[in-house]
């Protein structure tokens, strides 16, 4: 980590301003709108739109190399994976862990604890898989880790379906924002991933989130330290909606945002169980190309050709 690097979060810790949005957070549980479900349930009480009450499940905690480049770095990012989820994607790759809530109850102690192993294995960043549901413990787990030491970037990795009550809270907390930009056609979204408004509600967090941290900056030696990172996911038959988002990025939020475009889609649990058309296939690699062809003709420069060397 670059010797200049200080994390955001350090600043609200000195000011007393972090453990004021732990408090802030934690009364958002009792009527939730910290997804973009809003579904106003009592966490305190029963479980919300997200099979989650008040304290995460967690999956795994481990530097993980498979990220972008830069995150992963040659140390790797130091990555919670959150059980369950927010959406409901019919194709998803880590469905035992977002959809059927494969995960160990976990204290915000033990979090914090978990944050502080990692950066003491060397990881260049602190990663939270699907966060969404999960913002008020993870404030409560910065605040401990912070005092205890933790100085690397936090980076917040969702699906983005995220809620501009959520985003506030997080307004100087978070280093790294890295959403998901699915679908351009909110009946696409509802029909193969259960969620209404999900191009508007992810397109206001987009911006929200650039606002926030503006556009990627790395150190010299490549590691990610601030700012937006957008990952899309391409689908066959042009599901997704390629174009559009490459256009509501270029147009609406930077042509400098950094975007991972990503090649990896097949046929996973629901959509492999029922063969459900037409995502019972792998983007072809002309579909491919052409995502990278819309992105370069809507004037984005950052993002990895290496799929196509």
């Amino acid at each position: 980590m670059g010797s200049k690097f200080r994390p955001a979060y350090l600043d609200l810790l000195e000011s007393g301003e972090l453990a004021q949005r732990v408090k802030l957070a934690y009364e958002h549980l009792h009527n939730c709108d910290l997804c973009a479900w809003e579904c106003g349930v009592d966490r305190t009480v029963k479980t919300g739109a997200c099979k989650t009450g008040v304290d995460p499940l967690v999956s795994s905690a481990f530097p993980h190399m498979g990220e972008e480049d830069p995150l992963r770095g040659w140390r790797g990012s130091g990555t919670i994976f959150f059980a369950n989820c927010n959406m409901r994607c019919k194709y998803c790759q880590n469905y035992d862990i977002s959809q059927l809530g494969q995960g160990s109850p976990a204290s915000v102690e033990t979090l914090a604890a978990m944050m502080l192993e990692l950066q003491a294995m060397g990881c260049h960043n602190i990663n939270f898989v699907s966060p969404s549901h999960v913002v008020a413990p993870i404030l409560a787990a910065t605040l401990i880790a912070a005092k205890a030491g933790l100085r690397i970037p936090l980076v917040y990795n969702t699906g983005g379906y995220d809620s501009m009550a959520a985003l506030e809270l997080l307004d100087g907390v978070i280093d790294i924002y890295m959403p998901d930009m699915k679908y351009a056609d909110p009946e696409v979204a509802k029909r193969y991933s259960g969620i209404p408004d999900y191009p508007a509600r992810n397109q206001a967090a987009v911006r929200e989130m650039h606002r926030q941290v503006g556009d990627l900056v790395m150190d010299e030696r490549g590691i990610a330290l601030r700012g937006l990172l957008v990952r899309h996911l391409v689908l066959p038959n042009g599901l997704a909606g390629t174009a559009e988002i490459m256009r509501f990025l270029a147009e609406e939020v930077s042509r400098d945002t950094y975007v991972n475009i990503m090649a990896q889609y097949r046929p996973m649990w629901k959509v492999a169980e029922e063969n459900i058309k037409p995502l019972n296939r792998r983007p072809t690699r002309a579909e491919l190309i052409e995502a990278y062809q819309v992105a370069a003709e809507a004037g984005l420069h950052r993002f990895d050709r290496e799929i196509w060397r």
